[in-house]
């Protein structure tokens, strides 16, 4: 049996109403954390001031599977993580950091794909029979 699924999609980072670059992000969904989806950017797209040379670490954002599924359809989000549709078959991810706000277009239909993907592993509404809720709070108490 499957314990996650990866998917690499290429994403636009919004610099202006007239300037984007493309780039490279990993979405991930773990059996081990059934409520989250995972997105990971090259670290050369850091708000910060980390090293972005060879063997940096690529950034992780971590929210809510429900956030991503809900933003396809209508805006959502509250806090760090805002996701809304856009014109055509586009999502709109929104970031919002201490450093800064990161704001990334997304074909829907990859994002479709890949929630896709994560209900086959963990069905919505079944989340909490994957749950392994001392390992959960030994990872909270660090």
């Amino acid at each position: 049996m499957y314990s996650a699924v990866e998917e690499t999609v290429q994403a636009r980072l919004i610099l202006s109403p007239h300037r984007s670059v493309r780039l490279r992000v990993v979405l991930s969904y773990l059996l081990e954390d059934p409520f989250a989806v995972r997105m990971a950017f090259p670290a050369e797209f850091s708000l910060d001031d980390a090293p972005d040379g060879p063997g940096a670490e690529d950034i992780v954002w971590v929210f809510a599977r429900q956030l991503l599924s809900s933003g396809l359809e209508l805006p959502a989000g509250a806090g760090d993580v805002h996701v809304r549709p856009a014109l055509g078959r586009r999502t709109m991810v929104e970031l919002r950091a201490p450093e800064g706000t990161a704001l990334l277009q997304f074909d829907s239909t990859d994002l479709r794909r890949f929630l896709w993907r994560s209900r086959l592993l963990v069905p919505e509404g079944e989340e909490h029979l994957h749950l392994d809720a001392d390992r959960a709070l030994a990872q909270l108490l660090g």
